[in-house]
């Protein structure tokens, strides 16, 4: 299970990350808004799933 965290940095912006349920980061950038990073942050989570999704499609397709 993978989710999404937001965390405020002072007067400079917001911090995403996207992490497993292990803490273990797979992206994380920098917004001014918090508006930004969520939408970043949520979109960086998108992919990910979306690639291990053609990932495991291939896969299986190979194996026939």
């Amino acid at each position: 299970m993978f989710e999404v965290v937001l965390t405020r940095r002072k007067r400079f912006g917001w911090r995403w990350q996207v992490s497993d349920q292990s803490g273990k980061i797979f992206a994380d950038g920098f917004e001014r808004t918090r508006p930004a990073a969520k939408y970043h942050g949520e979109r960086a989570l998108f992919f990910l799933l979306s690639q291990a999704y053609l990932n495991n499609r291939s896969a299986a397709s190979s194996e026939d």
